[in-house]
């Protein structure tokens, strides 16, 4: 019998350099290697631009609306007069707040001015904001037994002075290119020498509604009216999605009209949101006469909106289970109901959450729709109920953003950023939920 060996004298025999180590393949190697280097470069490079430009965005919105939380003010003595407020002195609240408090607050100015007389002093009133009036009323009537005393107080400034104060007027224009007077900016650089002028927290932007004064308008009725819309969002799209997911996912037959529901499905979440907002004033306002500019249709547009994308992310959620723990709980004898409701649902919950939270944070965002219902309204009142009329927080954005008034410039950026924080923490919350319930199999 023959002894076997390993020995391979054939092998040992060819030659050391063959094709793979000829100098075409080494040069055919170098370029491999130079073109993946080039491909990270490029995509690093991809990833820099999107960071600058992103960051660009960024700082622009925050120089430009960082301003708005700020609000410029004028230390006053003002009179409450009882002659002017409650002549009969019955302190009935009608009465009191029917007075003149804006006079009052304007006679204040004047006394800091004695030099100034006559029709030169509508320079000096219209440096005080209207909401002056408003504010000191609000004091008197909270407060009776204030009237006949002389009472210290920080009267708001109008928009035009405020912006000056802040630095966004240069003073260094021609006098017929500057859009505060010449009487003003003297008067603002007397008060600023005497100390009066102060800076406050603007509490009012994140307390009010809208307003054509831009040193009085605030977001908080526009981030009612979101947060309504996002209720009915919420009430109507999670569990008519996740049924629908749940349904077709788990139950339906595999056949063509299922693959028809499917397809038309995944069309309708690329369908551009402002097609929803047709519909929505198609039926919703026409068909049903339901209230226009009332959260209870922006709600019923969003859910539309966003029912495709919570279906397809349930759906995944639901693909991603394991087969195993299907075929498990049916071996124990659960049947095919109690397998999803008991089983896969619950494991398939974090990403059905995630998904939602992310369409809700779509919906937060979109204007388009919106626009076509009539939220696009001036509303000054903030909404107390799904019916009342409302805007919301991107469609008042879009309102301030087409405004001429230089004050609404700051806040269309401080907007952007209250939005922004929304959606931030919206996604951020979508990240945690999936890191603290994902299931690895």
């Amino acid at each position: 019998m023959a002894e076997l060996t390993t020995d391979r004298p054939e092998a040992d025999a060819r030659p050391a350099t063959g094709y793979h180590r000829s100098d075409r393949a080494a040069r055919r190697l170098k370029q491999r290697y130079a073109a993946e280097r080039r491909f990270k470069l490029y995509g690093l490079g991809a990833i820099l631009v999107a960071m600058a430009m992103l960051a660009t965005i960024l700082v622009t919105i925050t120089s430009q609306g960082y301003t708005a939380f700020v609000q410029t003010r004028v230390e006053l003595d003002v009179f409450l007069d009882p002659a002017e407020i409650d002549p009969s002195g019955e302190r009935d609240p009608a009465v009191l707040s029917g007075a003149n408090y804006q006079g009052l607050a304007n006679q204040a100015l004047y006394d800091l001015f004695p030099e100034i007389t006559g029709r030169d002093r509508g320079a000096l009133r219209d440096m005080l904001s209207a909401g002056v009036n408003y504010d000191l009323r609000d004091i008197v009537v909270e407060n009776p037994d204030l009237i006949g005393q002389t009472i210290s107080y920080e009267a708001l400034l109008s928009s035009e002075i405020d912006q000056l104060h802040k630095g966004a007027i240069n003073r260094d224009l021609p006098p017929d290119r500057l859009p505060v007077s010449q009487e003003k900016l003297d008067a603002y650089d007397s008060l600023a020498e005497r100390g009066l002028i102060t800076s406050t927290f603007n509490l009012a932007f994140f307390q009010t509604g809208d307003s054509r004064d831009p040193e009085l308008a605030g977001i908080w009725g526009a981030v009612m009216g979101s947060f309504y819309a996002l209720v009915i969002c919420v009430a109507i799209s999670f569990p008519i999605g996740v049924a629908a997911a749940v349904y077709l996912e788990e139950f339906a037959p595999k056949n063509r009209w299922t693959d028809l529901i499917e397809v038309n499905i995944n069309n309708l979440a690329a369908v551009p949101s402002i097609v929803f907002g047709l519909l929505g004033l198609a039926v919703f306002l026409q068909v049903f006469g339901l209230p226009r500019s009332a959260p209870l249709v922006g709600g019923l547009v969003l859910a539309l909106m966003t029912l495709p994308v919570i279906i397809i992310a349930g759906r995944a959620s639901l693909k991603a289970v394991p087969p195993s723990i299907r075929e498990a709980a049916l071996g124990m004898g659960a049947s095919k109901l109690q397998t999803v409701t008991h089983h896969v649902l619950p494991l398939a919950t974090p990403g059905i959450m995630t998904g939602t939270i992310i369409g809700m944070a779509r919906a937060l965002g979109e204007t388009a729709p919106l626009l076509m219902i009539g939220m696009v309204a001036f509303i000054v009142s903030v909404p107390d109920g799904f019916t009342d009329p409302s805007t919301a927080l991107p469609v008042q954005i879009y309102i301030w953003a087409d405004s001429p008034e230089r004050g609404f410039v700051e806040r269309t950026s401080a907007g952007i950023m209250v939005l922004l924080g929304f959606l931030i923490l919206m996604n951020g919350l979508a990240v945690w939920l999936r890191k603290k319930f994902e299931r690895r199999w």
